[in-house]
């Protein structure tokens, strides 16, 4: 299995809806939230070039948000990158 972190804020529906859609896939992963933490925020800031949560690492790569995630999942791609391994 693929080693998932994804970055939260507590009252972000998108995170919710990612964090579900991952649950769904019967995948484990870390949830690291980001409310309170400006210096981790303003990493995630540099690491992706978002300003945005959830922001979500596969295998320390990011793939954006909850809409990107749900594009490869419609395109059928989500599955090979949530089986692979780290």
């Amino acid at each position: 299995m693929a080693k998932i972190e994804i970055y939260t804020t507590q009252y972000c529906g998108y995170c919710r809806r990612a964090k579900e859609l991952l649950a769904r896939k019967g995948v484990t992963f870390t949830e690291i939230d980001v409310t309170a933490d400006p210096e981790r925020r303003q990493w995630l800031r540099d690491r992706t070039g978002r300003r945005t949560v959830p922001q979500i690492f596969i295998n320390g790569q990011p793939y954006g948000g909850y809409d990107d995630i749900a594009a490869l999942e419609r395109a059928g791609r989500l599955d090979a990158l949530l089986a692979e391994q780290e």
